[in-house]
């Protein structure tokens, strides 16, 4: 199936097929002059029959299904595509850990949700425990509360069908400025909640650039993490390598040097296309499938402005046509059920639950990532991304994959199985 680009299409709201996230999603300053963080996830109302969601659904199936435009991955797919086992050791993988999700607001149905996508895909059920070090905020369900919710909803789904046996520790910040959500990592931090954190979420530099004492602040947090032997994720954000601004710059908290930052590819496994394996997700220079709905995002990417980061460290799936399947019941009504996700952030949690498991496996926590990253590219315990580009309408001069460490997919996407067997206890 031949690929549409998208390079010269101009910037445009996708309302099609219920997706809720323009084609770049914007980042607002607070009227403090402080940051705030957001997240958009792009979601997209599965089309799939109830009984046809099984753990026997294929990527191709799910392709079909939609003519040829969504190549949906299920916990079974993903775990084929990355080599990640079910079992360690003969018990659920990521058994023994603690995967600590930082969100702001949370969700009304992040607990029940979850239960139903475990239900659904035959997963044990999952341990979640939900903190609140500012408050439990109140509920609304509207506007970024509603975003918030359903990211929620992801990332505590996703962490689990990658880390089935591990504890999930719920983190929700009182609001979404950045002073709130950065406590609420200080917090899982100076609690030790686990060995593993993820961060869903991020602001575009460009609106922190010159007033970044927040960032200072928690990258001290990050540097108590590292001290303690804890492995940090965050999603490079969706917005391609300018976040819409029309220069190249990054996302925080990904572009911290002691975060790993989680890039975005398309991932053709299983999907019966004949496609690489993976390549940078960036819907206008390339887009997967038919991509029937048009282009929806890029990855992040980029050189930093504040902290001398160039980019990505590792990768994963991010596209929605390629995207993950995950269940909101915070929605109402009809309007509850499984929806098609994509996006970076989709890719911060899973790699945290491959921590999880890689520290259950080794017997002892990782720490960070990104102090193995290029040896594990090196040996081939990363799959290295080639083709593709993280450029945008708004921005032309993005990044191109290359051969080795590239501004999108850092080192690459994980082959779990084999960098389990390189550990040693």
């Amino acid at each position: 199936m031949k690929r549409k680009s998208y390079a010269k299409l101009a910037l445009a709201t996708i309302a099609a097929a219920g997706l809720t996230a323009t084609t770049l999603p914007a980042y607002a300053a607070s009227p403090s002059g402080a940051f705030t963080y957001r997240v958009k996830p792009i979601v997209v109302k599965s089309h799939l029959a109830t009984s046809s969601i099984t753990p026997a659904l294929t990527p191709a199936e799910c392709l079909a299904s939609s003519g040829g435009t969504f190549a949906c991955q299920t916990p079974d797919s993903i775990r084929a595509a990355y080599n990640i086992p079910a079992t360690i050791n003969g018990q659920p993988a990521g058994t023994g850990q603690t995967i600590v999700i930082v969100d702001a607001f949370g969700s009304p149905t992040a607990a029940s949700d979850l239960a139903v996508f475990s239900n659904q895909w035959g997963l044990p059920a999952a341990d979640l425990s939900i903190h609140y070090p500012g408050g439990k905020p109140t509920w609304n369900g509207r506007g970024t509360q509603l975003d918030w919710a359903q990211e929620t909803s992801l990332d505590v789904q996703w962490a689990h069908a990658v880390a089935p046996g591990a504890k999930i520790a719920l983190v929700v910040a009182a609001n979404d400025h950045g002073a709130s959500l950065d406590s609420a990592v200080k917090y899982a931090v100076d609690n030790k909640l686990g060995n593993v954190l993820s961060m869903s979420y991020g602001s575009s530099e460009n609106l922190i650039h010159g007033n970044n004492a927040q960032q200072l602040q928690a990258h001290k947090t990050f540097a108590k993490a590292a001290s303690q032997g804890m492995s940090v994720f965050a999603s490079s954000a969706d917005a391609g390598s300018d976040n819409g601004a029309g220069y190249e710059n990054f996302a925080l908290p990904a572009a911290d040097p002691l975060v790993t930052a989680v890039g975005g590819t398309n991932l053709y496994v299983g999907s019966g296309l004949p496609e690489p394996r993976e390549t940078v997700w960036g819907d206008y220079a390339n887009c997967p499938t038919n991509c029937a709905d048009g282009p929806i995002g890029a990855t992040g990417g980029a050189p930093s402005l504040i902290t001398g980061k160039q980019g990505s460290d590792v990768a994963y799936n991010a596209s929605v046509y390629t995207g993950v399947l995950t269940y909101l019941g915070m929605m109402g009504g009809d309007a509850n059920g499984f929806y098609y996700f994509g996006g970076t952030s989709a890719g911060s949690p899973q790699w945290a639950g491959i921590a999880a498991d890689l520290d259950q496996a080794g017997g002892k926590p990782i720490g960070s990532v990104n102090q193995y990253a290029q040896t594990w590219a090196n040996s081939g315990k990363l799959f290295d991304v080639t083709e593709g580009s993280n450029s945008t309408p708004t921005f032309s001069g993005g990044y191109s994959a290359t051969a080795g460490w590239d501004s999108p997919t850092g080192w690459g996407t994980p082959d779990v199985g084999s960098i389990i067997g390189s550990l040693s206890k």
